[in-house]
């Protein structure tokens, strides 16, 4: 998929676990760690815009496309 998720190395620069973001996000433990190992295949605004708040970054730090 030429969507690459970077939600780990954001996740790593805020030193936050996946728990402690799936709380403050309010999403399930399982769907992000579907979101963090890259197979989802969608993405609500909602949720990243939430995820972009928590972590304070922008959603292309997170995604990234690759040819």
């Amino acid at each position: 998929m030429p969507i690459i998720v970077n939600l780990d190395v954001m996740m790593a620069r805020r030193k936050m676990s996946l728990s402690e973001l799936a709380e403050q996000v309010d999403i399930t433990l399982s769907n992000l760690s579907i979101l963090k190992t890259g197979k989802a295949k969608a993405i609500r605004f909602s949720t990243l815009e939430k995820i972009c708040e928590v972590l304070e970054c922008q959603p292309a730090d997170i995604l990234e496309y690759s040819k």
